[in-house]
């Protein structure tokens, strides 16, 4: 009888010698690549059809981070005007709803990016902070903590509320839970 030996995860590919770091607990979705110069901080999720890639300058996602479905997240190489280019930094416990395109930019801790949302190059998003389905940040804002903002381009509407500020806390925790029900049942 031969023995058989688990299937390699093709799915975590290094670029030019550079390995992902996977922390603990750690779902990625099989049908989702994550390349590269990235680490993925404790209990991240990545989920179905989504692109991590690394390749010409670094990612960084924190802790309790959820990126779902079919979101690309990627990272500029240097220029004239800023030789060394931008990386992608995410936050802990930052939720990044479906199709999401982060790009370069800096997420703050308790954040929610809304579905089909933008985030372009050098913005920078602060801590608890709502951005709105289908918003586009642009290149170099600032998007003020403990506020919505919505739009294309986007901008402030108002203060978020106090339950809505729980709801940032509370859908990260949700999806921690939910890709361990995902990892308990691939075990299974």
């Amino acid at each position: 009888m031969t023995e058989r030996l688990p299937a390699p995860r093709l799915n975590i590919r290094p670029y030019l010698g550079r390995l992902p770091v996977v922390g603990e607990r750690v779902y990625i979705d099989e049908t989702s690549a994550v390349i590269g110069s990235v680490t993925l901080g404790d209990d991240v999720s990545i989920w179905p059809t989504t692109s991590v890639r690394g390749d010409v300058n670094f990612i960084t996602i924190g802790a309790r981070t959820n990126v779902q479905d079919g979101s690309v997240l990627h990272i500029s190489r240097g220029r004239p005007s800023r030789p060394e280019g931008w990386p992608l930094i995410v936050g802990a416990d930052v939720t990044i709803g479906h199709r999401v395109v982060l790009h370069a930019c800096t997420i703050g801790r308790f954040c929610l990016i809304g579905m089909g949302s933008i985030v372009l190059d050098g913005a920078v998003i602060e801590d608890y902070v709502y951005v709105g389905a289908g918003s586009v940040v642009t290149p170099n804002k600032r998007l003020e903590s403990g506020y919505l903002y919505v739009g294309s381009p986007a901008r402030r509407v108002r203060p978020l509320k106090p339950d809505e500020l729980e709801i940032l806390k509370h859908t990260a925790a949700e999806y921690v839970q939910l890709k361990n029900d995902f990892i308990v049942r691939a075990a299974s």
